[in-house]
């Protein structure tokens, strides 16, 4: 295994920085549900990270799931655009505040599908919120109600998001020198 450091072309989002906005974003989520109960579904695997810490900040009521969604081959880097739930929901949505946590949003297709089925299960709202945003990339519009960060088109990692596996637990966002990562 390579040594990330030899393959980091930048930290673009630092530790310090991440958890203040996701305090931010905590804040902003309770007094957006306020007096109300909330379901929040994490993206597995790299929204792990981000729930655990913003729920830390939620001060209303919190229930949380899980679903995995799979868009990528094996060892890939790039959408196949084909989605298919690996994990589901272990209970019902109905009626319910829902948002849907997300590590990263970039082509929209993935999560445009998630949003799609959950809205067949007759929640009482749906929203998501994403640490990351790479708008640049969208091919489909999703709507986004809580963004941590906007970020550019380039391939990031940590803090939950990984490498062929690898790297999720690092407390920042790295930037991926393409031309120095040679994945073994």
């Amino acid at each position: 295994m390579i040594d990330y450091h030899d393959f980091i072309a930048e930290v673009l989002i630092p530790e310090d920085s991440l958890q203040k906005r996701i305090s931010e974003l905590g804040e902003k989520i309770s007094r957006d549900y306020a007096g109300k109960e909330l379901l929040m579904i994490c993206i597995l695997r790299g929204g792990v990270m981000f729930l655990t810490d913003l729920i830390r900040h939620i001060d209303v009521p919190v229930a949380i799931e899980f679903m995995a969604v799979s868009s990528y081959g094996i060892g890939g880097r790039e959408s196949s655009g084909n989605v298919r739930i690996t994990l589901d929901l272990n209970c019902s949505i109905q009626d319910k505040h829902v948002i849907i946590v997300e590590d990263i949003i970039d082509s929209g297709h993935t999560l445009a599908s998630v949003i799609e089925l959950l809205q067949t299960r007759n929640p009482a709202s749906l929203c998501v919120c994403t640490l990351l945003d790479k708008a640049e990339r969208r091919e489909v519009d999703v709507p986004v109600k809580y963004t941590g960060f906007p970020i550019p088109n380039k391939f990031v990692f940590g803090y939950g998001l990984d490498i062929d596996d690898y790297y999720r637990n690092l407390p920042f966002i790295g930037v991926v020198d393409l031309d120095k990562f040679k994945p073994e």
